[in-house]
């Protein structure tokens, strides 16, 4: 009987799920973050023309939605059902709905766009809510960064999952950089409201490692799920944002190509 307790304990151990090394996340929520940083700097130096933004953010939410669809779906698969599934996804998904709609846009890249007219010239009347916004947004960019997966799902999530965020954060920081400086900001004041409102990406790294540990693998499971129904909505958010006003040729190759990209490398390491 004490054999079997052993076990029956061993077993426990082996089916819960692995804690991400902590030095790995802060690794990649740092890089993150300084990838996004590097966004503001540039846009406070230079011009960045609307053609050059619209193809990165197309680029961008193709791998977001790529990343959703092809990796965080299917392996969310294996612990949920498909009534938990669509219920994280859905949950999500009006999160950033909701936030959009009554607080402020969760991301200026998504919306570039709409940062062309009235929200430069009332910037200090739309501050706190954006502010409030891109801190939702970044925190769950961060605590997607830090939240691992079980065995089966580790690698092949992991790095594609970095690699998306990653490349949303460059044209994010961009996005942002440039409305502050249209809105009247010094280069200097830019980058530092730049890197306090991204530095809520290293809080949503922070309260992964904390909270994992304490969490069952169905919530492992499940909080990819949820922050993937946001991602879908800033991919579809930011490609018909975009549609409206612009280059339909232009915004759905670069959208079409980031998808490709996260297959590839989802197959490439698989």
């Amino acid at each position: 009987m004490q054999s079997n307790f052993q076990q029956k304990k061993v077993r426990s151990k082996e089916a819960k799920p692995a804690v991400q090394d902590i030095h790995e996340v802060v690794a990649k929520v740092f890089l993150a973050f300084a990838l996004a940083l590097i966004g503001g700097l540039v846009s406070s130096l230079i011009a960045v023309s609307h053609k050059s933004m619209c193809r990165l953010i197309s680029l961008a939410a193709g791998t977001l939605l790529g990343v959703t669809l092809f990796i965080i779906i299917p392996e969310s698969m294996e612990t949920l059902s498909l009534l938990s599934l669509v219920a994280a996804l859905a949950s999500g998904y009006a999160v950033f709905f909701l936030v959009s709609r009554y607080v402020f846009h969760v991301c200026p890249a998504c919306a570039a766009s709409h940062f062309d007219e009235a929200a430069t010239h009332h910037f200090s009347e739309i501050a706190t809510a954006m502010i409030l916004a891109l801190g939702l947004h970044s925190t769950l960019d961060g605590l997607a960064l830090s939240w691992g997966m079980d065995g089966k799902m580790a690698g092949n999530v992991d790095f594609s999952l970095v690699a998306a965020i990653c490349i949303h954060k460059v044209p994010e920081g961009l996005a942002l950089g440039a409305l502050l400086m249209a809105s009247g900001f010094s280069r200097l004041r830019t980058v530092g409201l730049v890197a306090a409102v991204e530095s809520t990406t290293l809080i949503g790294g922070a309260l992964g490692l904390w909270l994992q540990p304490q969490a069952s693998a169905r919530w492992i499971a499940l909080i990819p799920a949820h922050i993937g129904g946001g991602f879908i909505f800033l991919a579809f958010h930011a490609v018909f944002g975009e549609l409206v006003k612009h280059g339909r040729k232009l915004v759905l190759n670069s959208f079409v190509v980031g998808v490709l990209l996260i297959v590839l490398i989802h197959f490439t390491i698989h």
